[in-house]
């Protein structure tokens, strides 16, 4: 298996269940510890990877493959994800043109603040997917107009495990997949507010964050990117603002979810859009490290 892009077979399976009957008095959240440390599973910056490890370690469980101790508490990310935050925001349309609303700012939002929960609210409230707590590396940010009045939320975070016209793109197999999945991302939330009617403000602001992602992903996590990517619904979406901001169509998805493992789950269909940070994006994304 390979669950948080992390291999698990046996072997692991074996250490995992040594340590629960060895230390019947730890808790979750040390035994996650002392498996990032014995794996040395560390980000670029050298942080344990404590929040993918417990992640991983709650998909074994579910799968009856461990049993986890009951935990202390209830999942703080669990009730962030559950109760958004009802912030107060204006509902005023805004009916302009792009440059009428020059400067337009891309403010990145940085947890527990008031940015962060008006960023929060207004997924929930105005996505068709609405807003679930983030998990691993991921970039936030929402687009003010020049009178600090938000136009649009814009969300980056894990890319996917796999998708055939992605890595068929790139020329990616398993093992060189694995390797470069960290200098991917992937746009999972694009919302512009639905009171805002601006003519080109999409891809305007979708040209704006590709200039500047790859520098903001350095500064956060230490590493940097060759590639983003996203998944648009064709039932719902044409991808027109993607097409005009110059991103490049790959192909399609065939309507399975990323956790069917029985090939019987059937969602929609999506086009899948790329947009390489660089001329060598591909090149780099193949070469291993």
């Amino acid at each position: 298996m390979v669950i948080q892009g992390r291999e698990i077979g046996t072997a692991e399976l074996d250490l995992i269940r040594g340590l629960l009957a060895d230390n019947p008095s730890w808790h979750r959240t040390r035994l996650s510890r002392e498996l990032c440390a014995l794996w040395q599973w560390r980000d670029a910056k050298g942080r344990i990877k404590d929040m993918a490890c417990r992640t991983m370690l709650l998909k074994l469980h579910r799968r009856e493959l461990i049993e986890l101790p009951a935990p202390i508490r209830g999942s703080h990310n669990e009730c962030r994800g559950r109760h958004v935050p009802d912030i107060l925001h204006s509902r005023e349309p805004i009916r302009a043109s792009l440059r009428d609303l020059q400067p337009i700012r891309l403010v990145e939002v940085r947890t527990d603040g008031y940015l962060e929960d008006l960023f929060r609210c207004l997924l929930d409230r105005y996505h068709y997917l609405g807003y679930r707590t983030d998990v691993g590396e991921n970039l936030k940010y929402v687009a003010l107009d020049r009178h600090d009045r938000p136009l649009a939320c814009l969300l980056f975070g894990a890319a996917a495990w796999a998708c055939e016209a992605r890595d068929t793109f790139i020329g990616w197999d398993a093992s060189r997949r694995e390797e470069g999945l960290s200098r991917l991302t992937n746009n999972t939330r694009f919302l512009i507010l639905p009171w805002v009617q601006v003519r080109h403000l999409a891809s305007h602001l979708l040209a704006a964050v590709m200039r500047r992602i790859d520098q903001d992903w350095q500064a956060r996590y230490a590493h940097g990117l060759a590639m983003v990517e996203t998944f648009v619904d064709r039932s719902r979406f044409r991808g027109t603002c993607y097409r005009a901001a110059n991103w490049i169509h790959v192909g399609s998805t065939k309507g399975r979810s990323r956790n069917d493992r029985f090939t019987t789950m059937q969602v929609p269909v999506k086009d899948v859009y790329l947009y390489p940070l660089c001329a060598e994006a591909t090149r780099h994304l193949r070469a291993t490290s």
